[in-house]
């Protein structure tokens, strides 16, 4: 199983990693407000995870970090 940390410091909340995400569980976090005043990233059903890392590798920030 993966998981997927987001760095919410430097999460802008583009959105490019929820169309990068070929599962759909990364979603921008509309409940959430940042510092710096951003919906961050983050995965809304872990478990579907396949740790592919596309989220990662298209943040422009690298604030996403994947586990396997």
């Amino acid at each position: 199983m993966a998981k997927i940390t987001v760095d919410e410091k430097y999460c802008k909340g583009c959105g490019l990693c929820t169309t990068a995400c070929p599962r759909g569980i990364v979603q921008l976090d509309t409940t959430k407000i940042t510092a710096k005043g951003y919906h961050p990233a983050y995965a809304s059903d872990p478990e579907r995870c396949t740790g592919c890392s596309l989220c990662a590798q298209i943040c422009p920030d690298c604030c996403i970090t994947v586990e396997r």
